[in-house]
């Protein structure tokens, strides 16, 4: 690869299926599947192992579907602490070689090993990260190496389970530019509507495009969706990009003392809906919320919850603080209050399994499949869908 970077996307197989496996010997080679209220028929599967996959069962099906096409699926509930140390344990691993180790999500990143290789062939160096990962943690991983990182990610995708796939700048006419744009890294359903009806239908078509017309159309954007399509990407493996923000708050004095529980609702509600968006435009979430509370005397009290489940929604983050309030509160008149949120985690890039962000999304929609249900029972199959808005939200 000369001398250019070096960069690998590491990327876990069916990452919380088979860290079950990995945990239950007597679960390897059977089909699996990860799924949100098992005990009803319309669970959503979250992920299934590759047995699974293998007999027609895929990510956001019911469970009842699921289990039609395949009788002998295991479902399970997530567990989500066993997933998350699982998944540091993965990154302490991947630390062993270089620290130039990049988190993005639960189960991929990226490590830049341009330095360390010592006249070894990425190829193997890359093998014996995946075996190191194998033999010590159990779990199948698939490694994409290229000059960057956004040609890294695509590598990775291009073979699964245990694969291991090379993308140099001088590959991508033959093997990137004839996928189509919806398959294209960081583009999203929404942002591939777009371009399809702009004739730009494969990422070779967004290669020969006019840049400048895609700024127009995309913003920003589409000129980086552009470079990106021709092999460029400047985005250096940054080891901190997990830790920018440890923590977010927000804070309010009041003019005249509280000294009702209805008083101090609007106030969480609005911290609330602050934190939210700024979880949001961080692409981040948190797993503690903490309430501040300080009183008239000017004795000041903190009380803190830590969750397993991911908090980024305006009602989540409210429903805690008003509980941590109401259990603390002594009744005594408020000066101020303030709501904090801490243990962040980066919600980039997410891999297409359903992670732990789109699982909790995809078990709120659960409701409308069930009236869906009702409706097709009566009317027949067909004939009533979620719409493109609701579906994709």
């Amino acid at each position: 690869m000369g001398n250019a970077r070096i960069i690998f996307h590491v990327d876990m197989n069916s990452f919380y299926a088979s860290v079950e496996q990995a945990h239950h010997p007597e679960l390897r080679g059977q089909p699996l599947a990860i799924a949100g209220r098992v005990e009803e028929r319309r669970g959503i599967i979250v992920t299934s192992s590759y047995e699974a996959r293998a007999r027609g069962v895929k990510t956001t099906m019911r469970v009842r579907e699921a289990r039609r096409l395949c009788p002998d699926l295991i479902v399970q509930t997530p567990n989500f602490p066993l997933y998350r140390e699982t998944s540091a344990q993965l990154f302490q691993l991947l630390k062993t070689y270089t620290p130039l180790v990049e988190k993005v999500s639960i189960d991929e990143g990226y490590l830049d090993v341009t330095e360390i290789q010592r006249g070894q062939h990425p190829v193997t160096l890359a093998q014996e990260i995946q075996q190191k990962i194998l033999d010590d943690l159990k779990l199948p991983s698939s490694i994409g190496i290229a000059p960057n990182k956004f040609l890294a990610k695509m590598a990775s995708n291009m073979k699964k389970p245990m694969g291991l796939t090379i993308l140099r700048k001088r590959d991508i006419p033959q093997l990137l530019w004839p996928m189509a744009i919806g398959e294209m890294h960081g583009v999203g359903p929404k942002t591939a509507e777009k371009l399809n009806r702009m004739g730009v239908l494969t990422i070779g078509d967004l290669a020969s495009h006019d840049r400048t017309h895609l700024k127009q159309r995309l913003g920003q954007h589409g000129e980086k969706l552009y470079d990106r399509a021709n092999g460029i990407d400047a985005r250096e493996v940054d080891p901190t990009a997990e830790s920018i923000h440890k923590s977010m708050s927000q804070s309010s004095t009041f003019p005249t003392d509280l000294t009702q529980l209805m008083e101090a609702r609007p106030s969480f509600h609005r911290f609330s809906e602050t934190l939210a968006k700024k979880l949001q435009q961080s692409n981040n979430v948190a797993y503690q919320v903490q309430i501040q509370i300080r009183y008239s005397n000017w004795e000041q009290v903190t009380r803190m919850k830590t969750v397993d489940t991911p908090l980024y929604s305006t009602e989540s983050l409210y429903e805690l603080a008003m509980e941590l309030f109401e259990e603390h509160w002594t009744g005594r008149p408020i000066r101020l209050l303030g709501l904090s949120v801490g243990r962040l985690a980066a919600k980039r890039e997410r891999s297409k399994q359903l992670d732990l962000f789109t699982y909790e999304e995809e078990a709120k929609k659960e409701p409308l499949y069930q009236v869906l249900d009702l409706l097709k029972e009566r009317f027949g199959d067909g004939k009533i869908n979620l719409g493109p808005d609701q579906a994709s939200r």
